[in-house]
């Protein structure tokens, strides 16, 4: 059986510390981007709306126009600094999320791009499942009052090493959508997020080693840094999982970058002493990665 990561690779998350400049916010994860690039991470993630603030009352005002795609410029600057981060490092960059505005339907979505080592773009996944949640005394937040979800899950081939699956913060929490991905042979899941204080100490780790666990694939969960002067606070912690849901870097609450080194021999030993891969029971129960299975937007 061939290797669901053909070589070793080295991944960064990028916990970047955001404010309500979309331009520094763009010149702080460009500086990251190429400092992780110096260190030898050839996979590099910023967190889920690393170019604004986080919050329903923000996402109009840095919304920016992807379609049609590529964009102008003036449309999404963002887009174009994240296929130039991407040339300059020489490295894969997902760049987190950011608050998006289709013009034809009027809509607005939360959404990652992903460019490969020249610039180009591969992929986009717009947030399927909307952060609305009410836990009394302390925390409501409802993003569907301002955002649409997307329609698709996001599995993305890269021709060195293999297969990732990018989604984003809540979409987490939603087990079917990863294991659709491992089962389609990703062996990465990627998920720019912003947990809040509240949901961050609850289930942020938990639901990394979760998923790493239930699927034996490396998890990589990405957070901006906690600011307690913002309106919205997020946990932090970024942190990298192997396919055994052990922990091999972590950040604390401040801006930084977790690295870990992804090997292809780890998964296939993780699923050789613990074979759930061949233990599942599809004659008692349905698999869902072989359901209908949306992996285009249309």
């Amino acid at each position: 059986m061939a290797k669901l990561l053909s070589q070793p690779l080295k991944l960064a998350l990028i916990q970047l510390a955001t404010g309500p400049s979309k331009a520094q916010n763009i010149a702080s994860a460009r500086r990251r981007v190429l400092e992780a690039s110096r260190a030898g991470a050839r996979l590099i993630v910023l967190p889920e709306c690393f170019n604004s603030p986080y919050g329903c009352q923000y996402f109009p005002k840095y919304a920016e126009t992807l379609l049609p795609s590529p964009p102008t410029k003036e449309q999404s600057p963002t887009f174009h600094d994240l296929s130039a981060m991407a040339a300059e490092a020489k490295a894969y960059v997902v760049g987190g999320s950011i608050p998006e505005y289709e013009t034809s339907s009027e809509r607005y979505f939360n959404t990652s791009l992903t460019f490969d080592p020249k610039g180009e773009l591969l992929a986009t996944h717009r947030k399927m499942h909307l952060f609305d949640i009410d836990i009394p005394g302390k925390i409501t937040f409802k993003e569907s009052e301002v955002l649409s979800p997307g329609n698709k899950v996001t599995m993305i081939d890269l021709p060195e090493y293999g297969r990732i699956a990018i989604a984003i913060c809540y979409d987490i929490r939603f087990p079917e959508l990863a294991m659709i991905a491992a089962r389609h042979d990703a062996f990465l899941l990627l998920y720019p997020g912003a947990f809040n204080l509240t949901t961050g100490k609850l289930h942020w780790e938990l639901q990394a080693r979760a998923r790493a666990m239930d699927n034996q694939v490396y998890v990589g969960v990405c957070s901006p840094a906690r600011d307690m002067e913002a309106t919205y606070n997020a946990w932090g912690h970024s942190l990298i999982v192997n396919p055994r849901a052990e922990i091999l870097d972590e950040a604390g609450e401040d801006e930084c970058i977790v690295y870990a080194e992804l090997s292809g021999d780890t998964i296939a030993q993780c699923r050789k002493e613990i074979p759930i891969y061949t233990q599942r029971r599809f004659d008692v129960y349905p698999d869902v990665s072989r359901g209908k299975i949306k992996f285009d937007e249309l």
